[in-house]
């Protein structure tokens, strides 16, 4: 059978904010991981828009298309288009999970949910020519599923080709995540099997890995018996975490022994109220500076991220965050515009007091106002948004941002992927165009090394295996 997997290109990925490098970084993996699935002797063609011109004259027997909010459109031309040519085409992911029925009209059958019970089930119908229109998971777990068809992704096209996911989801609701309507009706956050995950680790070659995981220290026996099976493996990696998480036991400092250098951590507001308007509760009353500090102390790099346009925000939000960030020496900062979902609980809640000033989902992409404000107007908001990130990625604040640190290789490592990830896009718009982008990830193994740490690094705690 000839399966044909895509993902579409997101909306922004193709407006005037385009950089090609953001969208080079890593390779996606839901479809790798569905392609696990298919049978051996499958022709499986797995291809990534925002990296490959998208071939469109084939006829495959069975399409699946990924879909998020702003390549909704777009996925559904590509739906319409296969099925005008006799394929079979399935969609699955956030957007589809959060609004089947606007899916609906443009797929044979639809995924809701994650997919490692129901593409399996979809398989085995499609085969007895009997599949079914919606297929719903329920059964959330991974401790049967098979690697990932890493085999069908074109390595040398991103920046970072060792992307990896060892769970799903995240144990916390915060009221704007995207990731709630996919997981509804089952378990939320749930794990890997350790030695599972340290296989698939075992596998990738060279030392960087990235890890796409929401929450990887969100369940805390299963990340300190992965980070204790890292250690020795020569690795470093990035990842993504809470404050709550930092702040709690020794779990960071194992992260750090194990190869951790730089963690995503969603600050994203200042505001006690606008962390309780937004359900961030693992944020309320924890000390953002402590956490900063021990991670600082460890040579870990910080990617804060930060949402602006919530009930409480107003006119000096954004000096506010941007001087507070330079002075804390967070190395990147990405900031966002309240965007409201749908399937979460901020698009309900703005529904039902008619907030909403449209559902054109190509605008949905955290960079436009898109519902009626409160403390700030829709112009204030955009403007002060884009004036952040200009302010913060200025060469003066990348420069006083590197000084905050207390060792000089940490300062050099901070201007140096602060100003190559905001200052070079030039550059890297020829490295990608020539096809050598592969050939920088050294470059930033060597940025990522290892600072030395102002802590002593605790030995784990015996964890009883997961």
């Amino acid at each position: 059978m000839k399966i044909k997997m895509i993902l579409p290109a997101l909306t922004e990925a193709k407006s005037p904010y385009w950089r090609p490098i953001k969208y080079s970084l890593f390779p996606p993996l839901g479809l790798a991981t569905l392609a696990a699935y298919c049978d051996p002797g499958d022709e499986i063609i797995l291809a990534d828009e925002h990296v490959e011109t998208l071939y469109l004259n084939d006829r495959p027997d069975l399409v699946i298309i990924q879909v998020y909010i702003t390549n909704a459109y777009r996925s559904y031309a590509i739906a319409d288009h296969y099925r005008s040519m006799g394929s079979y085409v399935c969609l699955a992911g956030l957007h589809v999970s959060s609004l089947p029925e606007e899916a609906r009209p443009h797929a044979d059958s639809l995924f809701i949910g994650p997919g490692e019970d129901t593409f399996p089930r979809f398989l085995q119908d499609f085969a007895q020519r009997r599949p079914q229109q919606t297929y719903v998971s329920y059964n959330r777990t991974l401790s049967e599923i098979p690697p990932l068809r890493r085999d069908l992704i074109k390595r040398h096209l991103y920046l970072v080709p060792n992307s990896i996911v060892v769970s799903r989801g995240c144990p916390h609701h915060c009221d704007f995540c995207y990731k709630d309507a996919f997981f509804e009706g089952g378990r939320s956050f749930y794990v890997q099997r350790t030695d599972a995950a340290l296989a698939e680790i075992a596998r990738l070659p060279g030392r960087h890995l990235y890890f796409l995981d929401d929450h990887l220290l969100g369940d805390r026996r299963f990340a300190s018996a992965l980070f204790e099976g890292m250690k020795g493996m020569n690795r470093v990696f990035q990842g993504a975490s809470t404050v709550e998480a930092i702040l709690r036991g020794n779990l960071i400092e194992q992260a750090a022994a194990a190869g951790l250098r730089s963690v995503f951590i969603g600050f994203e507001t200042f505001s006690a109220g606008n962390l309780l308007q937004s359900n961030k509760k693992q944020n309320i009353g924890k000390d953002y500076t402590e956490a900063i500090r021990r991670l600082h102390d460890l040579g870990i790099m910080i990617n804060g991220s930060f949402v602006f346009g919530l009930d409480d925000d107003d006119k000096d939000v954004f000096k506010r965050t941007v001087d507070w960030a330079v002075r804390q020496g967070l190395t990147t900062c990405t900031f966002h515009i309240l965007t409201p979902y749908p399937g979460t609980a901020l698009y309900k809640r703005m529904q039902q007091q008619g907030r909403l000033l449209h559902n054109n989902w190509d605008l949905y992409d955290t960079r436009h106002v898109v519902y009626r404000t409160a403390g700030l107007s829709a112009a204030e908001l955009e403007d002060g948004y884009n004036w952040a990130y200009r302010n913060f990625y200025s060469w003066g604040n990348i420069a006083k941002a590197s000084l905050q640190h207390n060792h000089l290789k940490h300062m050099l490592k901070h201007f140096a992927y602060a100003g190559g990830w905001k200052k070079f896009e030039p550059l890297w718009n020829f490295i990608i165009k020539t096809k050598g982008l592969n050939h920088m990830l050294p470059l930033l193994e060597s940025i990522l090394s290892k600072v030395p740490s102002r802590r002593t690094i605790q030995p784990p705690a015996i964890q009883p295996a997961p």
